[in-house]
């Protein structure tokens, strides 16, 4: 079993997954950075990378740390349709912001949200994919259960795709913007088969607002209207979470 002695926390087994609770997000950050850490000095190559709010200790971590990318490849789980690169409200930006300025990649990989033929984006990226196996897929997970943007109701087979964000999704999203308005209706995103095809996941979800998503992620029936449940088959999957989001777990 995978340990990290720098702190206290609490272990729990669901089929193959393994869960981690922490007492606070700095600990759930440590707890990825060494799963990134071990990774790395595997050889791993291929690193999926996630946005939002909580990847960022991780990212800080990652940033501060002696870990060489040079050589590595990084693929993200989505961006805004609409967005270029240099907006500040893009997921490429963010990377750039959080990670790639102080910690560049050989090649990072993300949809292009100015793409002008949205079929032809979406073959291009999951070309990407299926040309860069993932090594580590980094997730974040939505409050109704999603991961990526793959929204309750998307099919299990589903690959890189073009989303209609729900109005939970983008009322959670609205945070990042001044005006909700002004938040995408649609973003390109890894599909859940896709994000399945990783050799290894690490899921960090932090707060009571996460509380059921984790609930049904861990405890619940595979099914549909829960995305990230899909993760319950696969074979390595590490979930780190704090106790608030962890409260409604039984085992």
């Amino acid at each position: 079993m995978f340990l990290v002695p720098f702190f206290e926390r609490e272990f729990r087994e669901v089929l193959l997954m393994e869960v981690i609770v922490v007492k606070t997000q700095e600990e759930g950050a440590l707890a990825a950075f060494e799963i990134f850490k071990r990774a790395h000095g595997e050889g791993a190559k291929v690193f999926g990378l996630a946005t939002g709010s909580s990847p960022i200790g991780l990212y800080e971590l990652l940033r501060n740390s002696d870990l060489d990318f040079s050589d590595r490849i990084s693929v993200n789980l989505d961006e805004y349709v609409g967005l270029a690169p240099t907006d500040e409200h893009s997921y490429a930006y963010f990377m750039n912001e959080y990670l790639f300025n102080a910690k560049p990649f050989k090649h990072s990989y993300l949809p292009d949200g100015i793409a002008k033929d949205v079929d032809a984006e979406v073959e291009r990226y999951e070309r990407v994919l299926q040309e860069n196996p993932v090594d580590l897929q980094l997730l974040g997970i939505g409050s109704n259960g999603h991961i990526g943007f793959n929204e309750p109701g998307t099919p299990f087979t589903q690959r890189t795709h073009k989303v209609h964000l729900t109005e939970s999704t983008i009322e959670a999203n609205k945070r990042f913007f001044e005006k909700e308005e002004d938040v995408p209706r649609y973003a390109y995103s890894m599909g859940l088969q896709s994000i399945m095809d990783a050799k290894e996941i690490v899921l960090i979800a932090f707060g009571p607002k996460k509380v059921h998503a984790i609930k049904g992620l861990v405890e619940g029936p595979i099914t549909e209207e829960v995305p990230a449940s899909i993760l319950q088959k696969h074979p390595k999957v590490t979930v780190i979470c704090d106790e608030a989001a962890a409260a409604l777990l039984t085992k």
